[in-house]
């Protein structure tokens, strides 16, 4: 049988612990290897399609996707959680703010847990990734003899971006020494090489799967490095407050930074959705940085994790392909 053309696909996901997120125009599912060996499966109408046409224009669906997606993937997230801790010998008791928070939830107790973690994981990534690197420019524009390089807007967006990046890069290398995280990014990998391989057409087996790349253009990793590139070029337009004095101008750009971070999401979905589509040498390069990201963000999987990834990706698939078409 003749290889079909490739297919590039809408179809994302997600690593979690011992297990995939898929999700595709009309379903998200979750696949998880239990302690036991089986694989357990969770599929969810996601509603995507649904959306009214104004939470599909350019720039505000790269803001709803993003914000969308961190809910998502902390329910799957969360929902692989419950079988990990079946590994755990015997049961813990039950705490008394536990069983208070039972009480008044009741079933909403999940849920709540599931917002107050994003929220929680959105103000960590502001706290790290945007007003840390805007006060430590602020410190060094506060050392007199470096005034003559300091004086300028550019140099305060090329600084803080770097710190970005430092800080990123720092992060990603540290965590991918950790044991479970390790895991997490093998699964990451199976991800990625699943999608390849129903993108070139090809079925999804264990065999055909494990000879595509753990590499992909489309991942959140590669996402996130636009964020940060365009995000050195849209604050670049923002004045810097010096006449506000140094505190509250820090502040002030701190709060400036906060309100175009929606902006710079939505042009960042937007570039990495363009260079999904584009085979352009120009697309090419600037994909690169992407990819050489993912060698710390992914791990080759082995067949046992490919299978999870398969069982993940064959239920978002819709009948008819062009409906998922990137």
């Amino acid at each position: 049988m003749a290889k079909e053309e490739q297919h590039i696909t809408s179809i994302g996901g997600q690593a979690v612990m011992e297990g995939v997120m898929m999700r595709g125009p009309y379903k998200t599912t979750v696949a998880v290897r239990k302690p036991d060996g089986e694989i357990t499966t969770k599929i969810d109408e996601n509603g995507t399609k649904m959306r009214p046409k104004i939470l599909k224009l350019p720039i505000i669906r790269g803001c709803v996707n993003f914000v969308d997606s961190l809910v998502i993937g902390m329910k799957a997230l969360m929902y692989s959680a419950e079988f990990v801790d079946l590994e755990e010998d015997g049961e813990e008791e039950q705490s008394k703010f536990d069983k208070w928070l039972e009480d008044k939830l009741g079933d909403k107790l999940k849920d709540t847990v599931i917002y107050f973690a994003v929220f929680l994981s959105i103000i960590f990534s502001v706290g790290l990734f945007i007003l840390l690197p805007s006060v430590l420019s602020g410190a060094v524009e506060a050392i007199p003899y470096l005034k003559p390089i300091t004086s300028s807007q550019a140099f305060t967006s090329v600084f803080e971006g770097v710190m970005r990046m430092a800080i990123f890069l720092g992060y990603m290398a540290l965590v991918s020494q950790m044991k479970d995280i390790k895991r997490v990014f093998e699964y990451h990998g199976a991800e990625h090489k699943t999608i390849a391989c129903y993108e070139a057409g090809e079925e999804l087996t264990v065999e055909n799967v494990k000879k595509h790349a753990r590499f992909h253009p489309r991942c959140g990793t590669s996402f996130l490095l636009f964020v940060m590139i365009i995000s050195i070029i849209c604050f670049a337009f923002l004045p810097r407050f010096d006449q506000f004095g140094k505190i509250l101008a820090i502040l002030t750009r701190m709060g400036t930074r906060l309100l175009c971070l929606p902006i710079v999401a939505g042009l960042s979905y937007e570039v990495i959705k363009w260079a999904g589509k584009s085979k352009s040498k120009c697309v090419t390069v600037l994909s690169k940085p992407g990819l050489w990201l993912q060698k710390l963000t992914t791990r080759e999987p082995d067949e046992k994790q490919i299978e999870v990834a398969i069982a993940s990706m064959k239920p978002c698939i819709p009948e008819n392909k062009e409906e998922d078409k990137w």
